[in-house]
C-alpha cells in the first residue's frame, strides 16, 4: 500500500516577472516500509520535493496524497498535527538547541503533547538509547561529536514513532566514518522497525543504503529504479 502518492507535482517560484520551475511534473508512489533515496545535483528539485512531501510547502499544481488523503483535504492544523506525529525529520545541520541537553533536545517534539512529563523523559531516553547514546543523555551538543549530534537528531525524529522519516542530506556535515554509522542506523530503522524512509542526497555512497533510487534532473524524474544490490549501485542512475 502506498503511503505517499505524488501526481504530476509542479512548483514554480515567482520573483517579479521571473519564474523558476523547481519541479516539472514529478509522479511516483512510495509504499509503506520502503526506503527510497531521491538523488540529483544541486538545483534538481530535491529540497523542494522534500518540503512538499513533508507538508512544509505546497505544490503549484498537481496532487500529493498522504495515507490516502490529498494534501488539500487537510486543514492547516491537521497538516501540523500529521507533521508532528506521523513524520520525523533529520537535517544536515542537526538543528539542535545549543545549550540544551541531548535528552531535552529529543523531548522537544512531544513537549506540547498530552504525554506526562515523566513519560516524555522515558520516551526520549529510549530513543537516545536506540541510537547508542544512552551514556550521553545530559551532554550538550557542544560536548558531542558531529556523528553523535546527528544521532541525537535521529533520536528526536524517532521519539514520536513516526510513520515516515525524511532525511535531508543527513551525512553532509560528517566525516566518512560517522556518515557510515548514521546511515547504518537509518537502514536499521527501516529494516528492523519498518519505518518508511525518504532520503535526500547527492552522494552515491549514501544512496546505496536505499532499496530504490529516484533520480531528479532539472525538476523532472530522470529515472526510478530498485537497487537490487546496494553494494553495486548502477552509476547510470546517478546523474
Amino acid at each position: 500500500m502506498a503511503i505517499i502518492e505524488a501526481n504530476n507535482l509542479r512548483k514554480v517560484y515567482t520573483n517579479g516577472t521571473t519564474e523558476t520551475h523547481a519541479l516539472r511534473g514529478a509522479s511516483f508512489d512510495i509504499k509503506s516500509g520502503e526506503f527510497v533515496a531521491i538523488m540529483g545535483p544541486s538545483g534538481s528539485g530535491k529540497s523542494t520535493l522534500l518540503h512538499i512531501l513533508g507538508f512544509l510547502d505546497r505544490p503549484t499544481s498537481g496532487s500529493y496524497i498522504f495515507e490516502g488523503k490529498t494534501m488539500d483535504d487537510y486543514s492547516d492544523d491537521e497538516l501540523a498535527d500529521i507533521r508532528n506525529k506521523k513524520m520525523g525529520f533529520i537535517f544536515q545541520s542537526f538543528n539542535l538547541l545549543p545549550r540544551t541537553s541531548a535528552l531535552e533536545n529529543v523531548e522537544l517534539p512531544i513537549i506540547y503533547s498530552d504525554i506526562k512529563h515523566s513519560e516524555r523523559k522515558g520516551l526520549a531516553k529510549k530513543a537516545l538509547e536506540s541510537v547508542g547514546l544512552g551514556d550521553r543523555l545530559n551532554h550538550d551538543p557542544s560536548q558531542l561529536s558531529g556523528g553523535e549530534r546527528q544521532r541525537v537528531a535521529i533520536a528526536r525524529a524517532l521519539v514520536n514513532e513516526p510513520d515516515v522519516i525524511f532525511a535531508d542530506e543527513p551525512t553532509g556535515n560528517l566525516d566518512s566514518k560517522s556518515g557510515q554509522q548514521v546511515m547504518q542506523i537509518i537502514q536499521e530503522l527501516n529494516e528492523d522497525y519498518g519505518h518508511t524512509v525518504v532520503l535526500i542526497t547527492h552522494e552515491t555512497n549514501t544512496a546505496k543504503y536505499a532499496q530504490r533510487i529516484i533520480s531528479l534532473l532539472d525538476g523532472s524524474i530522470d529515472s526510478d529504479a530498485e537497487v537490487t544490490d546496494i553494494k553495486k549501485v548502477n552509476d547510470e542512475l546517478i546523474k
